[in-house]
């Protein structure tokens, strides 16, 4: 019989080492499974056959609630204003951003810092301070709270995300491209539509899209100017008492969707346009 000894083999592996390399990938999983958790929760409780208006215990598998989406009518309409709101907000603080956004970009004018100043202070400022802000604005001068005083506070909390996620992108831009273009016979208009707003456009769709989760989900400074008006947060703030039902997972699930394939989509197009 005969024995290897005094001989280690040539396969046998090293012990791996926890690095800093390592640590670091071993944190940044941590932190993606912290944030994804409770949207997890959220889709699989869409699922649960719960028998009862609390659906916090997991009483098996369903489809049935993706079925009933729209059978509770007050629930169907807060997510309307809610949707309805974000992409008003969408549209006017993108159109309204992506103005400032060039501005700042690409020209110096009179009061510039100050501008830069007001943006970041907006975005920077605590909600619940702006909330009571335009609660005692909008009681000042006598308008009525509703849909359109939502519709306002959302526009004027956006613009900021939105122009300076435009400014960025304007920074970078080479202005010989536009320069070649007007040398070329093009006039202001078809130079920008042309030339600019293309290459500006994935941070025009990423400041839009900020701007449309931003408004869904803000909760504190609509509670402030909502008046009557119900959203869709003010609705689960309000059910939370007598018991959330599935069609609020489901519901949030096909949002979170939504904004995910919007997300990538955009994510496609620039890479593209790099390519």
């Amino acid at each position: 019989m005969t024995t290897l000894s005094g001989t280690e083999p040539a396969t046998k592996r090293r012990p791996r080492r926890l690095t800093g390399s390592r640590l670091l990938h071993i944190h940044t999983w941590l932190v993606i499974g912290w944030l994804c958790l409770p949207i997890a929760v959220m889709i699989l409780f869409g699922f649960n056959d719960t028998k009862s208006r609390f659906n916090t215990t997991w009483q098996g598998f369903t489809f049935k609630w993706y079925g009933r989406l729209f059978e509770i009518e007050d629930l169907t309409k807060a997510l309307g204003n809610s949707l309805l709101i974000g992409l008003l907000t969408t549209l006017i603080a993108g159109m309204l951003g992506t103005l400032i956004g060039i501005a700042l970009g690409r020209y110096r004018f009179r009061g510039q810092g100050a501008l830069n100043v007001v943006l970041f202070a907006a975005i920077s400022c605590a909600e619940i301070v702006i909330g009571a802000a335009l609660l005692s604005l909008f009681i000042t001068m006598n308008v009525p709270l509703g849909f359109w005083t939502i519709l306002v506070a959302h526009v004027m909390f956006c613009i900021p995300f939105v122009s300076l996620t435009v400014r960025a992108r304007v920074l970078t831009l080479d202005p010989a491209l536009e320069e070649a273009a007007r040398d070329l016979g093009a006039g202001t208009w078809t130079t920008f539509r042309l030339v600019t707003l293309p290459m500006i456009f994935p941070a025009v769709l990423s400041g839009g899209l900020l701007a449309f989760a931003l408004s869904i989900d803000d909760f504190i400074i609509t509670n402030f100017t909502a008046g009557s008006t119900i959203t869709f947060p003010l609705w689960i703030w309000g059910s939370t008492k007598a018991g959330s039902p599935p069609q609020v997972n489901v519901m949030g699930t096909l949002i979170f969707v939504a904004g995910v394939a919007l997300a990538v989509l955009n994510a496609l197009y620039a890479r593209r346009r790099r390519a």
